[in-house]
């Protein structure tokens, strides 16, 4: 039994396009590979995990003696975005897809919106985040108007300059776009503030104060299951605003991956019996979204840089699992999220003898493996890897 789990999800790092990825449109996508191919970097720590055994990878091989049990995983929820994702791996099985606005969000949104904030709106349209910044930026600052857009994701995203609409109002705004957009018509999975800063199109660049206003989610998490066994759950970057605090028994705010990185290490300092749970959103966001593979593979390069600094603070009875959520190819067209395996990653504080575990047909298997070792009762469709990595202890 591991007293402790770190889990950290490498937001949209797929490896290779899963059995149905056709009824996605997103046959042949292979997030890892191609990347790689595209922008070769080394990673030799998630060499010496295994990663290259999965599947083969650009520049990595399989290690005779690897130092992590590896294997990947099927999603088997309607979807392909991060609450979905996220849910999936915490246990749940999201049979209906959240809906997405290819042609902009409706006009009796909108009014609602309008009504509500005492504020106009431009925009209305799927749109790169920073694309749209510099289209609407100066006349947002101009006229106080909203920025309103979407994504082929489940999202309603608002932008707006801090100097015009301060960050306390902007989050109100959210809130109540929140409370609209639970209704089934106009159903999303997530509202997003996107303040930005500047003072012309050439040079506005959004802001860390993004926050991400999610639906609760739609079942029992294995997280509410260690909150009332008395376990920690500890959120670090936006966990806890992917289940809306829901199971979550304290929060770490992060900027960035490396942030991310930094405050996962002193929550590795901490005391707890339970689990850490880190997102890293950089890899989508920033270089997934935006088509960007240099971007991505650096961002590669520099986790798996830190990588031997988490291993260092493993204790004995402590166990880390690295995946990720979800694809998003930044080789693709278009710039949605692709429908992807993903890795999994397991190293025990302690030694093991290291090597493949079986292929997960659903992520929730990690939500089992977690009610397994801590001994809590939770329904799930997934199967425990439990005993796959603790039969061989030394």
């Amino acid at each position: 039994m591991f007293k402790r789990i770190h889990l950290i999800v490498l937001d949209s790092v797929g490896i290779g396009a899963q059995h149905d990825a056709a009824e996605f449109g997103d046959t042949g996508t292979h997030t890892l590979k191609h990347t790689l191919e595209s922008h070769p970097v080394e990673l030799p720590n998630l060499e010496k995990f295994g990663l290259g055994c999965i599947d083969t990878l650009p520049g990595l091989g399989c290690p005779d003696t690897p130092h992590a049990f590896y294997s990947k995983m099927s999603e088997v929820s309607q979807g392909k975005d991060t609450m979905t994702g996220h849910w999936e791996i915490a246990g749940l099985n999201i049979k209906k897809p959240f809906k997405v606005y290819p042609d902009g969000f409706p006009e009796e949104l909108l009014d609602r919106i309008r009504e509500a904030t005492g504020r106009d709106i431009v925009g209305n349209k799927p749109a790169s985040g920073t694309e749209i910044i510099k289209e609407y930026g100066e006349h947002q600052m101009k006229t106080g108007d909203l920025i309103v857009y979407t994504s082929n994701d489940p999202v309603l995203q608002i932008a707006a300059h801090e100097d015009v609409i301060p960050l306390d109002e902007l989050y109100t705004i959210c809130e109540k776009v929140r409370a609209m957009t639970t209704d089934p018509d106009f159903l999303v999975g997530r509202v997003i503030a996107r303040p930005y800063v500047g003072d012309s199109s050439e040079n506005f660049t959004r802001t860390e104060n993004r926050h991400d206003y999610a639906l609760e989610p739609f079942g029992r998490t294995v997280l509410n299951a260690l909150e009332d066994n008395g376990n920690d759950v500890i959120a670090i970057g936006k966990i806890n605003d992917i289940f809306t605090g829901s199971g979550i028994t304290d929060s770490v705010r992060t900027k960035n991956n490396e942030d991310g990185m930094d405050k996962l290490l002193e929550v590795m300092d901490r005391e707890f019996n339970g689990i850490s749970f880190l997102n890293l959103v950089d890899f989508d966001a920033l270089y997934g979204h935006r088509r960007n593979p240099e971007g991505y593979s650096n961002a590669l390069k520099a986790f798996d840089d830190r990588l031997p600094e988490i291993v260092s603070k493993l204790r004995e009875d402590d166990l880390l699992v690295i995946t990720a959520d979800h694809g998003n190819d930044p080789t693709y067209t278009g710039t949605d999220h692709t429908r992807e395996n993903v890795p999994l990653l397991m190293k025990a504080g302690g030694e093991r003898a290291y090597g493949p575990l079986r292929d997960s047909d659903t992520f929730s298997d990690i939500a089992a493996t977690i009610a397994e070792n801590f001994e809590i009762e939770y329904d799930t469709h997934g199967e425990s890897l439990f005993k796959e990595i603790t039969e061989d202890e030394e």
